[in-house]
């Protein structure tokens, strides 16, 4: 389960921005055809996975059309998660704005672009310094009681916003960056969820894909943006090497290696990997069913940088 709901997630869920990005976007992660962001979402899904992530953030919208377009038609068990409040912004890219009647007009929006009638999770997608977040928790609550969302999250805030949170109204999960090549969330949120019976998600597991099988920065689009990624600049040799060694043994990738490794952390709800493929998708369900030895944690854990 999802914290202390009733949804009942996979191990891995499917991750949505490398599809959603453009070249108009902050972050883009090289050419994407449609179609094929399509085809993966499809084998995920007949794999076995029943949740997706998304935002309005991805591609400022592009995400969630392609999403509600690969699922046009199809069963309605899949569970759909997305976010609120990043907004556009000519001088820097994007900003936050977590007021009350913007976070109304993003769920309207993602609503009619994912063609759902609710949306089963709804997280604040980053800090509004310039809203407090009783007024932002307000608003999802009262969304919740409307029936157009049916639990809210919160991604990338700090531990004591949660807490406020929570003074407000229940706050069903968590999601922040967390991979073997970021690892904060140790600190104080894992304990916060544990302690709290939150749900634990985590972005970037595979760290923007610097975990993968055979990832070569240097093969990469020129414009893509993880040819600047401070990951670019760590030594991963001897984490590859410990990965690989690990999945031969298991007979498995790499990248399930890494995946399997942050489902062992307690606390972990879930994971969101993003798939661009059909031979990606096809790799999810393989993590949740790996069990690694101690010993081997502990390898994989020595070798990261």
């Amino acid at each position: 389960m999802l914290g202390a709901t009733e949804l009942a997630i996979t191990p891995v869920g499917i991750g949505t921005a490398p599809i959603g990005s453009g070249r108009d976007w902050a972050a883009w992660w090289g050419p994407q055809d449609e179609a094929e962001s399509i085809r993966a979402i499809h084998t995920a899904l007949d794999r076995g996975v029943n949740w997706i992530d998304t935002a309005p953030f991805y591609g400022w919208g592009r995400a969630e059309e392609i999403v509600g377009r690969a699922l046009a038609g199809r069963r309605d068990d899949v569970l759909v998660f997305t976010k609120c409040g990043t907004v556009p912004d000519e001088q820097r890219g994007d900003r936050m704005d977590l007021r009350p009647e913007t976070i109304r007009a993003d769920v309207e929006a993602s609503l009619r672009r994912l063609g759902r009638d609710r949306l089963d999770l709804v997280q604040l997608h980053d800090a509004d310094r310039d809203t407090p977040i009783e007024e932002s928790w307000g608003e999802v609550q009262r969304l919740i009681a409307e029936g157009k969302v049916r639990h809210g999250g919160i991604s990338n805030h700090a531990p004591a916003a949660v807490e406020r949170a929570l003074a407000v109204g229940p706050v069903a999960a968590l999601q922040y960056q967390y991979s073997l090549l970021h690892r904060e969330p140790e600190r104080e949120l894992l304990p916060l969820a544990r302690d709290r019976g939150l749900g634990m998600l985590t972005w970037s597991p595979l760290g923007a894909g610097f975990l993968g099988d055979g990832f070569d920065v240097e093969r990469l689009d020129p414009g893509d943006f993880r040819r600047t990624h401070p990951f670019a600049a760590l030594h991963l040799g001897p984490l590859h090497a410990s990965l690989a060694r690990i999945g031969e043994r298991h007979s498995t990738t790499s990248a399930q290696v890494a995946l399997a490794w942050l489902l062992h952390r307690s606390g972990v709800s879930g994971v969101i990997v993003g798939i661009r493929s059909e031979r990606e998708a096809e790799q999810l369900p393989g993590a949740a069913s790996l069990r690694l030895d101690p010993d081997e944690l502990l390898e994989i854990e020595t070798a990261a940088p």
